[in-house]
């Protein structure tokens, strides 16, 4: 039986936000190289569609980023499977810790993989939104905080995975510092225009960083709104 089973009709979608319209945009995915058979599974399952404003829902399932308000975006769906299959690459992590809730989805999906999900938004309207939505969905394991995401969640550290879903130039040394021993961190770096995103993993001492691809976000900021 489906996780979203006991949604009604209108939020398990129907028509452009149906079951068939997700069937249609995993299969892109797979066309366009993502691997992970459990991301693919989750994204299948989980209804964009309800992370996004009613006039967009027949949008939800097309392969791009759509906006949500606060000069903020839902990412891409093809950007947020590669990053949550190049955290599950090396292992499946059990507590995530994401920066920029945004809408909430890639918590969502993270919240299908592993089993505890920490999540920090800088944007207050945003986070009661991505609230509503994990209530909706019965989705249970998901912590947020609103607060500056660049300081990450220290009394929760360390985590086995952390991602950020905005670009800084740079990455932000209060997160590296609160990444396990074998942890794995995938985030954008780098200027508008000139982002890729990286992977690094710690192993003991040393940080093995690797570009995964090129990608474009919204800027990593702080302060909170």
């Amino acid at each position: 039986m489906s996780a979203y089973s006991r949604l009604t009709p209108e939020a398990r979608g129907l028509g452009m936000t149906s079951q068939r319209a997700r069937d249609r945009l995993i299969e892109r995915l797979q066309a366009d190289g993502i691997r992970d058979r459990r991301v693919l599974d989750v994204m299948r399952e989980l209804p964009r569609h309800l992370f996004v404003e009613e006039a967009l829902a027949t949008r939800a399932y097309e392969d791009t980023a759509l906006p949500i308000g606060q000069g903020q975006t839902i990412s891409q769906p093809w950007i947020v499977a590669r990053m949550s299959e190049a955290l599950l690459e090396f292992g499946t992590p059990r507590r995530v810790l994401e920066i920029g809730t945004g809408s909430g989805y890639q918590a969502a999906v993270l919240a299908g993989l592993v089993e505890q999900v920490h999540t920090v938004e800088r944007i207050e309207e945003l986070l009661r939104n991505a609230r509503r939505r994990f209530r909706k969905l019965g989705i249970a394991n998901i912590r947020s905080k609103h607060d500056d995401g660049r300081l990450g969640w220290p009394e929760e550290a360390p985590f086995d995975a952390i991602v950020l879903t905005a670009a800084g130039a740079e990455l932000e040394t209060a997160l590296l510092g609160q990444l396990a021993a074998d942890g794995v961190l995938v985030a954008p770096v780098g200027p508008a225009g000139r982002q890729e995103l990286v992977r690094v993993r710690r192993d003991g001492e040393q940080r093995i960083r690797e570009v995964l691809c090129k990608v474009s976000f919204v800027p990593l900021l702080g302060g909170v709104l």
